[in-house]
């Protein structure tokens, strides 16, 4: 029998690293997927711990093609995973693509004056909330791919009515603009293109405070928060998310539940449990006394709370506590969340197969394939692979079906 751990060069982030000879990727990637450690992965490619640690930080580059060569070799990486990517791999320059970030036209449409005479009434407004909090909802079901060219053309028309509003009005049309931010934000995220989010984020927030709206203000925060969280940058995301309660006051108590509860999970990534359990406590008495919470934080309530707090057992490895949490809140979740449904299903079989039950994760993991092809890639397909990564590590038989049915799409 060959290297047990040789299938898992299909998940897609250990893949991509290979491809980009992004060495320190390859060993961090490859180590949360087996569990060894730096030093176990030393004495498989020949290097020393420090050596390893080293690269995994950026502090040293893996120049050498005899190092290369061992690093394969070491970690059995398959032939037709190396084709075009580790042994010949080099900096390209990059082409300015078209993608979710401002383009020059309409930062400067932004920034500027917009000479138009459209005049501007309330019923506009109003239309243009419904038609937003529409599109919101159809994300959840679709994904964020299909809406992202429509929602950038539904800004441009925002921002054009600026001219032509007076008072309040102008007001609500820059707190209605940082709301379209936001959401294109949170679709770039979905597509995990981090330069885009992040540059949407810093705009909606922007706009949020000059619209004198502390809860969108604070909102970019916590989901800049998330997305470092997403990324396991662990203080990143605590430090965001108390910015987002200390910057922001006059907030929503939802709007600081959020808050609490990602610099929970933020702690809960460091595996500081009790400073991880004692803010979520804190985020779930926030969200009990909340009488309210925005338009955009309508899936925000006990229901998504509870799967907050599995995500947070699934990263202090409280394996059945998380697979507790998630499975009741899903058996509650509507299907119009498909979207959400298909990444918290994906999370619940990581968590069974942590657990030791494989047939469960098995099942679990199946049932989300088709959706998690479709609109999960690539958070929800990556957490498939490594549902079928924690299987193959427990060297359960169930690995083998999941393997297959994730290379149909793959």
């Amino acid at each position: 029998m060959g290297d047990p751990y040789q299938d898992l060069w299909s998940h897609p982030r250990l893949a991509d690293a290979l491809r980009n000879a992004d060495w320190g990727a390859v060993f961090r990637t490859y180590r949360r997927l087996t569990g060894i450690s730096q030093t176990k992965l030393g004495e498989r490619v020949g290097l020393a711990q420090s050596d390893v640690s080293e690269i995994e930080r950026g502090r040293r580059k893996v120049t050498s093609a005899e190092v290369r060569q061992r690093i394969v070799e070491g970690l059995g990486v398959p032939g037709n995973a190396q084709e075009g990517g580790a042994a010949s791999a080099l900096p390209v320059a990059g082409l300015g693509l078209p993608g979710t970030m401002p383009d020059e036209d309409l930062l400067a449409r932004i920034t500027g004056v917009v000479d138009a005479a459209h005049r501007v009434d309330a019923a506009t407004l109003d239309w243009l909330d419904r038609l937003l909090a529409e599109h919101r909802r159809a994300e959840d079901f679709i994904g964020s791919r299909p809406l992202v060219s429509v929602m950038r053309e539904q800004l441009r028309t925002v921002v054009s009515l600026h001219a032509g509003a007076r008072g309040e009005l102008a007001d609500r049309v820059v707190r209605l603009a940082a709301e379209h931010a936001q959401f294109l934000a949170w679709m770039a995220q979905d597509q995990d293109d981090t330069a885009a989010a992040l540059t949407w984020f810093d705009r909606s927030h922007e706009w949020a405070l000059e619209a004198g709206d502390p809860d969108m203000a604070a909102t970019t925060l916590n989901m800049k928060a998330h997305m470092a969280w997403s990324k396991g940058r662990a203080l990143r995301c605590v430090r965001l998310a108390e910015a987002s309660r200390w910057s922001a006051p006059g907030s929503s108590l939802s709007v600081q539940g959020m808050a609490a509860q990602m610099a929970g999970r933020g702690y809960a990534l460091m595996g500081e449990a009790d400073a991880a359990h004692r803010l979520l406590d804190q985020a779930q008495q926030l969200v009990s006394r909340a009488a309210e919470r925005p338009v955009w934080m309508y899936f925000y309530d006990e229901n998504w709370f509870t799967l907050q707090q599995g995500m947070a057992c699934l990263h202090l490895r409280e394996w059945r506590a998380a697979a507790s949490h998630l499975s009741r809140s899903l058996r509650s979740m509507p299907d119009t969340y498909r979207r959400d449904k298909t990444w918290y299903r994906a999370c619940l079989a990581h968590a069974y197969a942590e657990a030791g039950e494989a047939e469960q994760a098995l099942n679990t993991a199946l049932s989300a394939v088709p959706d998690a092809a479709e609109i999960g890639r690539p958070h929800s397909w990556n957490e498939l692979h490594t549902t079928a990564a924690s299987l193959v590590r427990h060297r359960a038989r169930e690995s083998r079906p999941l393997l297959a049915a994730l290379r149909e799409h793959d």
